[in-house]
């Protein structure tokens, strides 16, 4: 089975060589088939019990740069309705804070100091982190508390949520991933943005910024370093991409 395993990898002259999730796919099925005829009495051992199909391969976080980041964020505002000001400030935040996406619609008005300029955010398994809330996300998060939301807000029942729908309740994590797809659209922007696009943008650009990687991981929320450090495998990979393009003698 594991060398059955290493020419899914491979491959041959008839049959292209399979990605590891693909030949795991293609393992997980064989396994299964082996285990029947077992259970059936058809076999009388299975030879794929002890064979375990790969890790899938581990990706680094997907970041878009700073001059991406600025249309996404100017493309969020269209005209100076609740609406907008709403989609401005919700991007605002989450760039400017890093918070998960149900972090930032997890907000409520008590969460948030605008004049110390500090937001809280409650993320995985209840724990609670203050974060600075930088004078972009600030002056978009004001617009749209004092112009914005009471539009909102007069349509619902009193929620004391900040990022409030079209009925006045809560925000839900599907609506604020359709408005940053929206948005990225409109900023016409290629590629594949996932919720976290502007979370990973915060660390990343942080890091590039020469921050000390520690700061970030209390900032993000991580409970382990360990998962914050993946965040400087994406800036050394980009230094290794501008010394082979730059450097007279990396090529």
């Amino acid at each position: 089975m594991s060398e059955f395993l290493a020419r899914l990898r491979e491959g041959d002259d008839e049959h292209p060589p399979l990605a590891a999730n693909s030949a795991a796919r293609t393992l997980v099925a064989v396994r299964g088939l082996h285990r029947f005829l077992a259970l059936e009495g058809e076999v009388e051992t299975d030879p794929a019990a002890a064979v375990s199909p790969p890790p899938p391969p581990s990706r680094l976080p997907k970041a878009i740069s700073l001059g991406e980041v600025e249309r996404l964020l100017d493309a969020a505002a269209v005209g100076d309705t609740p609406a907008s000001l709403r989609d401005k400030a919700l991007l605002e935040v989450l760039y400017g804070t890093g918070a998960r996406i149900s972090e930032a619609i997890g907000l409520d008005i008590d969460d948030v100091d605008l004049d110390a300029g500090v937001v809280r955010l409650e993320g995985k398994g209840g724990k609670q982190r203050l974060v600075p809330l930088g004078s972009y996300a600030r002056e978009a998060l004001t617009a749209y508390l004092v112009r914005g939301r009471g539009t909102f807000s007069s349509k619902g029942r009193g929620t004391p949520a900040i990022f409030l729908n079209q009925r006045g309740s809560r925000l839900s994590r599907q609506s604020a991933w359709t408005i940053l797809r929206a948005a990225a659209e409109r900023a016409q922007l290629r590629g594949h943005l996932s919720p976290h696009t502007l979370r990973h943008s915060f660390a990343t650009h942080l890091l590039e910024g020469g921050a000390d990687v520690r700061v970030v991981q209390e900032l993000l929320g991580h409970a382990s370093v360990t998962t914050t450090q993946v965040y400087t495998l994406v800036t050394v990979q980009q230094l290794r991409e501008v010394y082979a393009q730059s450097h007279p003698r990396a090529r």
